[in-house]
């Protein structure tokens, strides 16, 4: 059968957006920005300086403030969005996912602008779709990832610090799901190349995390912050193009999509939430050097190593986490089935070590 892959561009550094007006230039002339409140702030203006009268900037607007379908049908009936040839997403993962949907549904070339190094959806051909209530309802997948995304790593690494703290959260899980999920398979070419791909993944945050997190309290946009982003934006994203859906995620984000029907976890981010369930995961599957190594990266640089430090317990909560988290797909294709007890076996194996 055919097979036709569209892979991720990019442009990353502290003068990214140098590159805008060239690459965009091709695709039309009128854009419209499309972001977070405070995205739009720290990167709207730099954005539009970049610009020459070949490109024009036809209108700014907020997203809606959550990766919902309702915020989708909003800005596909805003006429300035209907006019644009292009659309700018600007902000965080959820507005890139946003933006992304509106972009196929209305047939449109997207192009991101990452302001916070928290997830990979600058480049990825996959949308996490929220209820209005906060709680995960589905993926929607667009034909191709956004046609180019502009890193700016100065931008980022003036971002509050808990961004890039749980962008490498989020992208410790790549490797080690796409590793699991895929494990026993006759991988084909594309699959076999995103798979080997995401080992660039977990060694390099190991090396580069923890001096990218203290590069980015000083606002710093050092070569460890530019590594790192790299792999959370990059790496993570390519992985997530090339290999199939059943080897983008396992049990780690199965613990995320579980934590969303907490109300409480409303405003955790999603990549502390996932680098939790890389231990779990890592526990379940016995892979206990690995886990050591981990958990005290994780501990060392805060991230939990424990449900308290999510504020969660490990009786009513686990089993709400666990009600949402075994009708994910997440965990159908992994090398071995994975049951309620295995699952919560491996949490409490999480929270029993020291």
């Amino acid at each position: 059968m055919r097979q036709t892959t569209f892979l991720p561009n990019y442009t990353i550094g502290t003068d990214a957006y140098d590159a805008i007006n060239e690459i965009v230039k091709a695709y039309g002339t009128k854009a419209v920005i499309i972001g977070g409140k405070t995205a739009l702030q720290k990167a709207g203006s730099k954005i539009k300086a970049s610009l020459t009268n070949e490109v024009t900037v036809i209108d700014t607007l907020w997203y809606g403030g959550n990766s919902t379908y309702e915020n989708v049908d909003q800005l596909l009936q805003t006429p300035s969005v209907q006019e644009a040839d292009v659309l700018f997403a600007v902000g965080g993962g959820r507005v890139c996912d946003t933006v992304k949907v509106v972009a196929e549904k209305i047939g449109k070339p997207v192009f991101t602008f990452p302001t916070i190094g928290s997830n990979c959806s600058p480049v990825t051909a996959v949308c996490v779709i929220y209820k209005e209530s906060g709680e995960m309802q589905g993926l929607f997948f667009p034909t191709k990832p956004p046609t180019h995304s502009f890193i700016d790593t100065a931008i980022i690494a003036q971002a509050p610090d808990k961004y890039l703290w749980a962008g490498i959260g989020d992208a410790l899980s790549k490797e080690i799901e796409s590793s699991f999920s895929a494990r026993g398979d006759q991988l084909n070419y594309t699959d076999g190349l995103g798979i080997q791909i995401g080992k660039m993944c977990t060694e390099r945050l190991l090396t580069y995390g923890t001096q990218a997190l203290k590069d980015s309290a000083n606002n710093l946009p050092s070569y460890a912050i530019e590594q790192v982003v790299s792999d959370i934006i990059v790496t993570t994203g390519l992985v997530s193009v090339l290999v199939i859906n059943d080897y983008n995620s396992a049990l780690a984000h199965s613990f995320y999509y579980g934590t969303t029907v907490l109300e409480k976890m409303e405003d955790y981010l999603h990549g502390a939430s996932v680098s939790y369930g890389v231990l779990a995961l890592l526990k379940l599957d016995q892979q206990d050097a690995l886990f050591e190594r981990i958990y005290r990266f994780m501990q060392e640089n805060k991230l939990p190593v424990s449900l308290a430090e999510m504020n969660l317990n490990t009786t009513t909560d686990v089993d709400a986490i666990l009600d949402k988290a075994m009708t994910t797909n997440d965990i159908v294709h992994v090398p071995y089935e994975i049951t309620r007890e295995m699952f919560k076996e491996a949490i409490l194996a999480v929270e029993a070590y020291q």
